[in-house]
């Protein structure tokens, strides 16, 4: 059960990273044209903050159900802290380099999601540790 669970927290993180990610990347080519279909938008900077606070949160569980049950590796951990880092301080790039930093963040992030299922995928089971045995 918590092994489903943990894959589909994976994949629901993976899902939603990369919509977070087409939506910064699109969203100055679509913005312009809503006025031309009478529609109203703004770019709403707490919405995409709650969504990156709710990919990290979401991601650091799955993460740790991975780590505490299966594989005991940090470096899933790693992968999503730099790319939540990275995504939060886009804006200190510049503009110019928004979207190559954003692609970079989400990257990171999927990346994390992805190492955990494969590492996740690789463990047998608590069971088949090797033992320590006395030579």
């Amino acid at each position: 059960m918590i092994a489903k669970a943990r894959l589909l927290f994976d994949k629901f993180g993976i899902m939603i990273t990369s919509l977070c990610a087409i939506h910064c990347i699109l969203l100055p080519v679509i913005l312009p044209v809503l006025p031309l279909l009478g529609l109203n938008a703004a770019h709403n900077h707490a919405f995409e903050g709650f969504v990156l606070l709710f990919t990290m949160v979401l991601g650091f569980i799955t993460l740790f159900i991975g780590f505490h049950r299966y594989h005991r590796k940090l470096y899933p951990f790693y992968a999503l802290f730099l790319g939540g880092f990275i995504y939060w301080q886009r804006d200190v790039w510049g503009h110019e380099y928004e979207h190559f930093v954003l692609v970079v963040g989400a990257v990171l992030v999927v990346g994390a999601h992805i190492m955990n299922m494969r590492l996740c995928n690789q463990c047998n089971g608590c069971e088949s540790e090797p033992q320590n045995e006395a030579v």
